[in-house]
């Protein structure tokens, strides 16, 4: 249980779901997590959490990651906190509204794009200095299968998550001579952004389940979260600019996603 002893690690969103789950997994593997989330309540209880049950060093902080202020801010934290970063996870999202392609907003694309594609590319550039000066990086980007399948209704989620698909294969190419490996996770797993939208589609919860291959979605902490240690180890030393899909197969034929939306 010592695959991260005395990593640092920054996971985005972690408050809740995923993040949630990553942080919990990191924490129970040695490392020092800084839990940045927009819900300070939320992230603080998290922290309070690694240190009650494992033990670990943690902190939170207020972060908007579609804030670039922000996204400095936070990797500063804990590079002053604990002289490094070693580990980033860019996994917050801030939500959005299932509509049509003609009917999405300049406000909706602006909120996606900032949340999940430039936050995640301005935190990675903060963290690239120190990593750099070690010889040693590992960024965690979770993306998403909306994206890679193109579902319904999510137009601003899909298309942030893929630039940040590639925007993370660019950096692990160019970063890969500095001893950073960049890789992505597309995960299918019930986290509080799926929660809300099956709270307001309540019948896609059960198509999302029967679609699957195992029958279900994952659990962030027990079916994701374990992939994200190793992409945080020194075992992924050698693997790099990958896309892995952590989705019980969900990936091979597509997922049915198909919400009743008003057409135009």
């Amino acid at each position: 249980m010592d695959r991260l002893r005395d990593r640092v690690a920054v996971v985005t969103g972690g408050g809740d779901g995923i993040g949630r789950g990553i942080s919990r997994r990191f924490a129970a593997e040695g490392a020092k997590v800084l839990i940045a989330e927009l819900d300070e309540e939320a992230g603080q209880r998290v922290a309070d959490e690694l240190e009650r049950e494992f033990g670990a060093e943690a902190r939170a902080l207020r972060t908007d990651v579609s804030s670039r202020a922000d996204n400095v801010a936070m990797v500063a934290a804990a590079v002053g906190q604990w002289g490094t970063i070693d580990v980033l996870v860019n996994n917050a999202w801030g939500g959005g509204r299932l509509s049509r392609v003609e009917a999405k907003t300049e406000a909706d694309m602006d909120h996606g794009l900032r949340v999940g594609f430039l936050g995640p590319f301005w935190a990675m550039q903060a963290a690239f200095p120190t990593m750099k000066a070690n010889h040693y990086g590992r960024i965690i980007n979770l993306c998403s299968l909306n994206g890679v399948n193109a579902h319904m209704g999510t137009a601003e989620y899909n298309t942030a998550k893929e630039a940040l698909r590639s925007a993370t294969r660019t950096a692990a190419r160019e970063w890969a001579p500095h001893g950073i490996v960049a890789n992505v996770i597309c995960p299918a797993a019930k986290t509080a952004a799926s929660r809300r939208v099956f709270a307001e589609h309540p019948e896609l919860e059960a198509s999302a389940d029967a679609s699957n291959p195992m029958g279900r979605l994952g659990d962030p902490e027990d079916d994701i979260a374990p992939v994200a240690v190793f992409l945080a180890s020194e075992d992924v030393r050698y693997v790099t600019g990958n896309t892995l899909f952590v989705d019980g197969g969900g990936h091979i034929n597509g997922a049915a996603w198909a919400p009743d939306l008003d057409a135009t």
